[in-house]
């Protein structure tokens, strides 16, 4: 029968644990350790899961559940243990919350019953439901409101539900209660986070005849705001000018300070046009004008129509690449790279990754000349390097920043090798299905930001269309 609830209630916050009663040391051990699962979680999913798998631990039950309530008091998701999660609601849906579950939400305080077919507000088990002898269950408290249901049945040595068991439960949910709250200010944080760092980063526009696409994806840890940005542009001379970069730290200033940064370098790269290692000198001065200089990383490129022959294989200064890039969809009248010429990209690198570039051939490899530079902020007077690679139709370029191929168990010389093995792979996919899948690649977790940015030139040189962007 159920117990007398007057002994068992607690107000929010806090759990109703008989002081006179004193646990023996391996249930505390286990509450202690519930209780640390159960506030190690960021995501609320995750809490809710590790919920219900402490509270079945922690009691030594052998069926665990939680009903997650909606603002009107349905039920709109439940986690189990112990029971298939998926095959349970397909056979009977979600429970309505009727008959002893019901009066767990209702009264908002715990039930223990040992007899549960037999209790007088029992409805019966429907089909496909495992049968249960004996319940214990408590509401899921979460800012003075039902959150849900946490309920226990069929302890594994056969033993009813005792005031131990409840009052461990309770003091559970209680800590429970606290970290769902913390979980949803998180992910809160998290969107509104992400929603400033996209809404700073450019759309971007019509860089015809070429085609481009670009993504962010912020750290998958922490509600931060970080400092990696993309842009593009057409410059006046008729070049297209394309930028990634990465601002020095993850906090409320890096973002503020990497829309700066884009937007000085957005009016330095239109005042005057010039190559690339001239835009990111004047940038470097320009710098000097704050109090404390911001320190980033960036590569800055721009890619022109060269006549009569072009540029050479290798470049100046820098080996040949394969890479993937986008752009606007468009059509030259003169051809994309101009009559029987050819296009060159022409780039200045301030201590950032190398540009990966794929050729039309499938070829993929990395633009790295000897002459890296260092990033900007740190010494206006060092001397900067432009570097150049012809570029044939069919060619995609692709920049991105260090999240992309940095993680934590593996040096960054093997992100490197992948995203290129990786990349090659998709040479001629669309470039919005490129970008998805290398950002998406393995489902893996960010440590860091990403921005990536790609371009691709037509191939066909009259600027016909290839591969689709």
């Amino acid at each position: 029968m159920a117990h007398d609830r007057g002994r068992g209630q607690a107000g929010d916050g806090e759990a109703a644990w008989p002081p006179q009663r004193v646990l023996d040391r391996p249930r505390l051990r286990r509450l202690l350790d519930g209780v640390v699962a159960v506030s190690s979680g960021m995501d609320t999913r995750t809490v809710l899961h590790r919920i219900v798998e402490a509270a079945t631990d922690l009691v030594a039950a052998r069926y665990g559940a939680l009903g997650v309530l909606s603002e009107s008091g349905e039920v709109i998701d439940l986690i189990t243990v112990g029971v298939d999660e998926q095959r349970l609601c397909a056979a009977m849906g979600l429970p309505q919350g009727h008959g002893l579950l019901h009066s767990i939400v209702d009264e908002q305080a715990p039930l223990r019953v040992a007899d549960v077919a037999g209790h007088p507000h029992a409805v019966g088990f429907p089909a496909g439901h495992p049968v249960m002898r004996t319940l214990l269950g408590v509401p899921l408290m979460v800012r003075g409101t039902v959150y849900g249901d946490l309920y226990l049945a069929d302890k594994l040595d056969g033993t009813p539900f005792d005031d131990d068991d409840e009052g461990l439960l309770m003091a559970l949910a209680s800590a429970a209660g606290v970290s769902l709250e913390n979980a949803r200010l998180y992910e809160q944080l998290k969107r509104a986070a992400e929603q400033l760092q996209r809404g700073m980063l450019p759309v971007l526009p019509d860089l015809s005849p070429f085609r481009a696409a670009a993504r962010y994806e912020p750290a998958s840890d922490l509600p931060r705001l970080g400092g990696d940005w993309y842009d593009a542009m057409m410059l006046p001379d008729g070049a297209t000018c394309v930028v990634v970069g990465d601002v020095t730290g993850h906090d409320v200033e890096a973002a503020p300070l990497m829309g700066q940064i884009r937007n000085m370098l957005r009016a330095i790269a239109v005042d005057r046009c010039g190559p690339p290692d001239l835009i990111v000198s004047r940038l470097d001065h320009a710098l000097t004008m704050f109090d404390e200089p911001p320190m980033a990383t960036l590569l800055l490129g721009r890619i022109e129509r060269v006549r009569g022959g072009g540029v050479g294989g290798e470049g100046a200064g820098g080996e040949g690449a394969g890479g993937e890039g986008a752009g606007g969809e468009g059509v030259g009248g003169e051809g994309v790279c101009g009559e029987g010429g050819g296009c060159v990209f022409s780039w200045s690198n301030a201590g950032h990754l190398p540009p990966l570039l794929l050729g039309a051939d499938g070829g993929a490899r990395y633009l790295a000349p000897a002459c890296h530079g260092i990033p900007v902020g740190i010494d206006a007077s060092v001397a900067r390097f432009s570097h150049e690679q012809s570029l044939g139709p069919g060619d995609t370029l692709l920049l991105f920043t260090d999240g992309l191929v940095e993680r934590r168990d593996q040096d960054i010389d093997t992100g490197l090798a992948d995203l290129a093995e990786q990349a090659a792979l998709l040479a001629e996919a669309p470039l919005e299905e490129l970008c998805d899948t290398l950002i998406g690649r393995s489902r893996r977790v960010f440590d860091d930001d990403v921005a990536l940015l790609a371009l691709r030139i037509p191939a066909d040189s009259r600027g016909r269309a290839g591969p689709p962007a």
